[in-house]
């Protein structure tokens, strides 16, 4: 899964969503424009999305119980309403707890900082616990220093010291075992420390990070910023082996991601041509690849923009609105090509086929064949992965 996080909350009415016979306090200032679908139309800023609509689908009748950042946040990432005491864990965790890691890489990563200051990191552990959270990616692909320092090894220490290490690590954990049974945070460093020993010694998981090795031409396709080449990093990322990758689907704009309360027009210029651009080049590569029947590519943001815009001072904006919006979705077994649901002549609400986030998640774990009913004991409580939400079948 390439999971592209549209944080602050995407325009599903500038972008999926046209309302072209509303007044133009509703309608904004785009137009709608024909795709390479017969019948489906999207905004005239997304001429390259235009051009390869038939590689994902579209669900346009999504609804949120919050209008809240953070809170919004980690309920797409994992189907559950925010709890502070028992977070619910988000897909990549259940992943790879219910389909353990193989390959020598991270089950799952997470680039860039996508917490709220006052909510949990969403797709995190939750009470799956941190051996479950992701590998997190702190550094700018696009930097041209650009590197992963998680891989290195000391310089004064070569493979066989740090495989004598392992071992010795091991040796002391069967000891300790043997004397008495290990809390919950001694399974969990375990667990880190076996991940931490086990990349800085994988070759294949240092390739999977440099991006060097891509051609310019094709580093260019994606976009020479962090967006494009952050997607560009997934793809090789998915090659490798990492089941599930979160990117943070924005540039600076002078604003917080998607957050469009003001200016959203100028910040729509800035930031539309690189998610246009970036989103379709990676939909192509796969393609061209083979990969794309085997890779899920989402695109989402916590919930969508109010139908009618504004009049901030600082200029027309569009406010949070949970209660209609727009995401994208296709591969990985997921059917491309299709529309899913629509919402009133205002985009305020669904008017057909109204899908829930947690049905978008419970959609994801069917792709996955991950289990929602599976439970886990944690504070003394069984605890499901996902007990709400049922799969959009129209996908399948």
């Amino acid at each position: 899964v390439i999971f592209m996080f549209l944080q602050g909350g995407a325009s599903h009415i500038d972008m999926y969503d046209m309302k072209p016979d509303m007044s133009e306090e509703v309608r904004g200032l785009y137009s709608p424009a024909p795709t390479n679908l017969p019948g489906l139309q999207l905004s005239d800023q997304l001429p390259r999305l235009r051009g390869c609509a038939d590689k994902f689908s579209l669900i346009r009748s999504m609804h949120s119980y919050t209008s809240k950042h953070g809170e919004g946040d980690v309920h797409i990432m994992c189907g559950s309403p925010v709890d502070k005491n028992l977070q619910a864990p988000g897909i990549g965790a259940v992943l790879s707890l219910q389909q353990p890691q193989r390959a020598p890489v991270p089950p799952f990563v997470h680039m860039g900082q996508m917490k709220h200051p006052a909510h949990t990191a969403p797709g995190y552990g939750g009470f799956l616990g941190h051996a479950h959270d992701p590998f997190r990616i702190k550094q700018n692909p696009n930097d041209a220093d650009f590197s992963v320092r998680a891989f290195d090894t000391a310089d004064d220490v070569d493979v066989s010291r740090s495989a004598g290490r392992r071992t010795l690590l091991q040796s002391l954990d069967r000891f300790q075992a043997s004397r008495e049974k290990q809390l919950e945070f001694a399974q969990t460093q375990d667990a880190f420390t076996q991940r931490a020993l086990s990349l800085s010694t994988s070759q294949r998981a240092k390739n999977a990070f440099d991006l060097s090795q891509e051609p310019a031409r094709l580093r260019d396709a994606y976009g020479r910023n962090r967006v494009g080449q952050g997607l560009l990093l997934a793809r090789r990322l998915v090659e490798a082996g990492v089941r599930f990758v979160t990117i943070k689907g924005y540039v600076e704009t002078g604003i917080y991601a998607w957050d469009h309360h003001w200016g959203i027009f100028p910040h729509l210029e800035r930031q539309l041509p690189i998610y246009d651009n970036s989103y379709s080049a990676l939909l192509q590569d796969l393609d061209d690849r083979g990969l794309l029947e085997s890779t899920l590519v989402i695109t989402a943001g916590e919930f969508g923009r109010t139908p009618k815009i504004n009049t901030n001072k600082r200029g027309p904006g569009r406010d949070h609105w949970g209660q209609c919006f727009s995401l994208t979705m296709g591969g990985g077994g997921v059917q491309t090509g299709r529309v899913i649901g629509a919402s009133d002549r205002f985009g305020g609400v669904p008017s057909e086929r109204p899908v829930s986030v947690p049905d978008f998640v419970a959609t994801v774990y069917h792709a996955l064949g991950l289990d929602p009913k599976a439970e886990v004991v944690a504070q003394g409580r069984p605890m499901p992965m996902l007990p709400e939400g049922s799969v959009v079948d129209e996908l399948f």
